[in-house]
């Protein structure tokens, strides 16, 4: 895996280098020399959406039965920075974060953390966030329909992400009604020979195999989740919006959402790449492309992008060695 990620790496920095100089890196500069400091709002900005999500954890971890000092919204916020930071800045394929939230939680008061409970919360969490992703890239499919008019590229969009539903529904009904993680564990069991320490998870496995199943008959809360990060979603495409304008490039919210909604699909889709370096700015300058969009204003956009994670994950990154 080390070195699937170090050739993704190479090649994921190969292309961003080479759509930089395509581009032209002058006109990149003065574009983001013409937005200036004011770029720097990003950051603060991206709370909203990041708060929106927190909600929807919040109503999971409420759901799953977790005692309330480890709900308060300001430590669930602090602790999902670090997730995404981690995520998004370290070679991670995307599932690290969430094993960072999970042990951050933990260690949160004095009472026994009630591991597989919070565990499953997150497990759930970043299944709801699978579907919502869909959803909101069916959307922006629609609206790249609605802006361009190419059938033929929205047709092959949707039916890529119509190809992926069978695998969704196959994946909840897999930890819905299956024991997947002591199965697992299980199998793991059976070909490696397990230290006694590393047999005593099997008992944490078959918990959170039941605290997950019993957090997903929880509809009220799973529909409560899945609306709040839509909502995050969509709040999330005001720093494309945003961005856009002050680069000089200013697009309407519709357009704003395209190109947001798809970017994000794809990033996420081509995971193993760390930090998606050359994906994002691939997605951007495609979608660009059609909707409008200079190649020169996608790659900024791009770089505005990477900055804000940057001025946003590296105070989180920062906390979470500290605690």
């Amino acid at each position: 895996m080390k070195w699937t990620m170090r050739i993704a790496l190479l090649l994921g920095t190969s292309l961003c280098v080479v759509l930089v100089l395509r581009a032209g890196l002058a006109p990149i500069l003065g574009l983001l020399a013409s937005a200036g400091w004011t770029l720097l709002w990003l950051a603060p900005l991206h709370a909203l959406p990041l708060g929106l999500d927190v909600l929807g954890w919040q109503a999971l971890l409420r759901a799953a039965g977790v005692d309330p000092p480890r709900t308060a919204l300001a430590r669930l916020f602090v602790i999902a920075s670090c997730r995404e930071a981690v995520n998004r800045l370290l070679p991670v394929a995307n599932v690290g974060g969430e094993i960072v939230g999970i042990r951050m939680l933990c260690r949160v008061g004095e009472a026994p953390a009630p591991v597989a409970a919070i565990a499953a919360s997150v497990v759930a969490e970043v299944l709801l966030t699978i579907i919502s992703q869909l959803l909101f890239a069916a959307a922006g499919v629609l609206l790249l329909l609605y802006r361009t008019g190419k059938v033929a590229v929205a047709s092959e969009l949707l039916v890529g992400l119509g190809l992926s539903v069978p695998l969704i529904a196959g994946l909840y009904m897999l930890v819905h009604r299956g024991s997947v993680f002591e199965r697992l564990l299980r199998a793991l069991e059976g070909v490696l020979d397990l230290p006694v320490q590393l047999r005593g998870l099997l008992d944490q496995a078959v918990a959170l195999d039941a605290r997950l199943r019993a957090l997903l008959t929880h509809a009220a809360a799973l529909f409560s989740t899945m609306g709040w990060q839509l909502a995050g979603f969509a709040a999330g495409t005001l720093e494309t919006w945003l961005a856009l304008r002050w680069l000089q490039h200013p697009v309407g919210f519709a357009t704003a959402v395209a190109l947001e909604s798809l970017t994000q699909a794809i990033r996420h889709f081509i995971f193993v790449v760390p930090a998606g370096l050359g994906v994002q700015e691939a997605g951007l300058v495609g979608l660009g492309y059609l909707l409008g969009v200079g190649n020169d204003a996608s790659i900024a956009l791009s770089l505005t992008k990477r900055m804000r994670e940057i001025a946003f994950g590296v105070p989180a990154l920062a906390y979470w060695q500290l605690t």
